[in-house]
This record gives structure tokens, C-alpha cells and sequence, in this order.
């Protein structure tokens, strides 16, 4: 029976230490150049080895050098014909409305931001954010309401790893260039296509209204 150490020789000749001092981070969550320069140094030179080590796990590796991220998805649920799926070990998170108009939002404006020249990091105030998704709410909607829930949905979208807010200015956020990873532009239209559907709906009639 072929052991983890058989495995690990099977597909690099680097000792099972620098693979561990890599993947185990990997398996956690995101590595970020700018947040972990001598990690991602280790990644960069190990990173064939760290695409076959983690393909026996049913993982491959996502490494954007441009965009200074790296981090493991599952490979597609569905084996061969006739073989059985891979079991997945990084779970799917469902999401609420609320948090993918969000995402979608923050998205473009990260579209919008790329195609003009100035700065790399793109930053929004929460008011900023409180305007984005303003205009896909009902007129009249409740202010501490509307500020709430985008606070929650903030918080959720960190929990992510799609924005940081900044350290000591709590009212600002950082989009983070991943999320161009998993909101990619197909996202996107199948979401503006269920939001044009929403947007379009008719008003229900009100009760008595002889129309």
C-alpha cells in the first residue's frame, strides 16, 4: 500500500517538509504575494510538484503570478463515464441574494477601475457600496436597514476572501483581485440575465384595484 511519503516521492524529488510548508497553507485558504512574500517564493518554485501533489486529492492549484493570489479548487464533480466522481474537499458555499448582487457589483467596479489608468488597489467607502446597491431597491427603502444589510453582506464577502477592510479605517474595504477568479465574465451574464428577469416582474396588483 502506497504511504503519503511514497506518494509525495512518486511525483517530486523535494522532500515532503517544503511540499507540507506550502500545501497546508494552501488547504486553508488564499496566499497573497503581497501578504506572504517568502510563502509565495516557496510556492513559486514548488508549484509544478505542489500541481501533482494535489492532484491526487482530487485538487488543482490556481496560481496567478500578475495578479499576486494563489489557491486550490476541486476538479470537475463529474468523473469519466463510468468512473466514480473524485469526493470533494473544498466544500460550495451557497449564496444569498443579497451577497451575489454584491459580488456582482463589486466585480464591475473592479472591470470598471482595470480599464482606467491609475491606481492597482481598488478602495470603497461603505457609503460608496450603500450607493452601488441602492438603486436595485425599492424607493423609500428603511436607511438603517439597507445599512445593515450591507454590513452583513460585507462580512460575509470578507469571511470570503473577496475584500479586507482596512486596518484602522473599519468604514473602508479593499477589493481583492481573486474574486476576478470566481466571478468571471460567464457569472456574470447568467446573473445580469436572472437580475433583468427580477427587475422586469410585474407589480402585483393592489387589493381592490379593478385593473
Amino acid at each position: 500500500m502506497m504511504n503519503h511519503t511514497d506518494i509525495e516521492n512518486s511525483y517530486s524529488p523535494y522532500p515532503v517538509q517544503d511540499l507540507s510548508f506550502v500545501v497546508i497553507p494552501l488547504l486553508k485558504g488564499v496566499i497573497y504575494q503581497d501578504e506572504s512574500p517568502a510563502l509565495w517564493n516557496s510556492l513559486f518554485n514548488l508549484s509544478a510538484a505542489v500541481r501533482d501533489y494535489v492532484a491526487v486529492l482530487g485538487l488543482e492549484l490556481i496560481f496567478d503570478e500578475a495578479e499576486g493570489y494563489a489557491f486550490l479548487r476541486s476538479r470537475s464533480e463529474s468523473g469519466a463515464e463510468g468512473t466514480t466522481p473524485t469526493p470533494r474537499l473544498m466544500a460550495r458555499r451557497q449564496l444569498s441574494y443579497p451577497v451575489s448582487l454584491l459580488l456582482a457589483l463589486l466585480r464591475k467596479k473592479l472591470a470598471e477601475f482595470d480599464a482606467g489608468a491609475g491606481e492597482t488597489r481598488l478602495i470603497l467607502s461603505r457609503d460608496e457600496v450603500v450607493e452601488l446597491i441602492r438603486i436595485f431597491l425599492p424607493p423609500g427603502s428603511n436607511e438603517v436597514r439597507l445599512i445593515d444589510q450591507v454590513d452583513a453582506s460585507l462580512n460575509k464577502i470578507a469571511e470570503l476572501g473577496f475584500i479586507r477592510r482596512l486596518r484602522g479605517e473599519r468604514q473602508m474595504i479593499e477589493v481583492r483581485r481573486i474574486i476576478k477568479a470566481f466571478i468571471d465574465a460567464q457569472w456574470l451574464s447568467d446573473f445580469d440575465r436572472r437580475l433583468e428577469e427580477y427587475l422586469q416582474r410585474p407589480a402585483e396588483p393592489k387589493e381592490g384595484s379593478d385593473e
